[in-house]
């Protein structure tokens, strides 16, 4: 493992304030974000920032002239020197399966912008909602549906598919240039494209070290997703899941545990790597704390990115105490990326399509819907209709 740049030199502080982050990728693109420092109760603390988002991260420790900030999700760590009290310097690491991910990582004290204008007069728009394609094999394929405001030449937004969103996104247009990026630990997305009235040309996806995709749009109020209802479905002739997996704690719980029996139960295909999982799980610990007394009970599903038991139960811990989810983890022991991992766990289900994936069953224990994705805050109000629809069902389980 690396394990960054431990010094004996003279203790560095590392300020606070407001910090402007570099993540250089191999082929030079620059992956932005920003972060705040900040003294809470005796301890160092920081707050990255995307467009609304605060997320906080609370374990930093400053050894000599190095900083270790340990990410709260997704086992990400970044390690850096601190140079003259205004400057870090290092490398961001994200575990993988077998091996490290690595970054160069760099920040600058006081330099509160993301991307710097080049002082071109903004010409370009890109507020409202646009039709997006990625290029995959060759073609424009993967409809996904882009949502932006635009104040000035500041814009926020999210690019919505079928499995989610790509939670909250922060950028500039300079001149007809548009730039938006986004860090949360575990995801690092960088969107560069040309405006031209209502289309977008030239767009480039960047993701990680080495990901890549081009992209165009074109602006359309009315453009739609497919429904997230239809795309994960029941086998045929299948009504039920039969399910047994361990809790963080090692012990065995069934789907067909008394505990469950007449009650509504909510099952949520997650992991904790997974960015739209991250922001499902607190609006469904809010509905299992308000319901449970109603007869509702959640049981989430994690597919880790290693079948190893402690390095999940370590990641999944850490997850369940930042969202202080009180609903039953269970480790199902089969790596996410299993071409297999549906038939080995659910094989009542045709395919797991995407993550997080939200079942709902009935008081006699038969699937009712199942729902592909989650459309997080950074979707605004279709935030707010998912939210309202999912409570919704429940209620009328609860009845039925």
């Amino acid at each position: 493992m690396i394990t960054g740049f431990i010094s004996t030199a003279q203790n560095k502080n590392l300020q606070n304030g407001l910090w402007r982050a570099v993540l250089q990728r191999p082929d030079s693109n620059e992956i932005i974000f920003n972060f705040e420092t900040k003294d809470s109760a005796g301890k160092k603390i920081i707050y990255i920032h995307n467009a609304s988002e605060r997320l906080l991260v609370d374990d930093i420790s400053v050894k000599g002239d190095s900083v270790f900030i340990t990410l709260p999700f997704f086992e990400s760590q970044l390690h850096a020197a601190i140079i003259n009290n205004n400057e870090l310097k290092g490398v961001w690491l994200k575990r993988l399966v077998d091996k490290y991910q690595v970054l160069p990582f760099a920040a600058f004290y006081n330099q509160p912008f993301r991307f710097q204008s080049s002082g071109n007069r903004t010409t370009a728009n890109v507020s409202g909602r646009w039709s997006v394609r990625f290029l995959k094999a060759a073609k424009y394929e993967d409809l996904s549906v882009g949502e932006f405001v635009q104040k000035g030449n500041y814009v926020t937004g999210t690019f919505l598919n079928q499995t989610g969103d790509y939670r909250f996104l922060e950028g500039i247009v300079d001149g007809d240039s548009l730039r938006l990026s986004t860090f949360d630990g575990g995801h690092a997305f960088l969107f560069t494209a040309k405006i031209n009235g209502d289309s977008i040309s030239g767009g480039q996806y960047f993701s990680g070290p080495t990901f890549h995709l081009d992209w165009i749009a074109k602006k359309d109020a009315n453009a739609q997703l497919p429904d997230e209802f239809s795309l994960t479905k029941m086998k045929q002739g299948q009504s039920k899941l039969n399910f047994s997996f361990k809790d963080i704690d090692g012990k065995k719980v069934s789907i067909n545990d008394a505990r469950f029996k007449n009650k509504v139960v909510l099952i949520q295909i997650m992991g904790s790597w997974c960015p739209n999982c991250m922001d499902e799980t607190p609006f469904l610990s809010g509905l299992y704390n308000k319901y449970k007394n109603k007869g509702v009970e959640v049981i989430g599903l994690a597919y880790e990115r290693s079948t190893d038991f402690a390095r999940s139960q370590k990641s999944l811990r850490s997850f369940q105490k930042r969202f202080d989810v009180k609903y039953t983890l269970l480790i199902t022991g089969v790596s996410v990326n299993d071409s297999l991992r549906s038939e080995k766990t659910l094989p009542q289900l045709e395919k797991i399509e995407g993550f997080p994936t939200t079942i709902f069953i009935n008081k006699k224990g038969q699937v009712e819907k199942i729902h592909t994705g989650f459309n997080g805050p950074g979707t605004g109000e279709h935030y707010e209709e998912q939210k309202k629809e999912f409570y919704e069902i429940v209620d009328g389980l609860l009845v039925k």
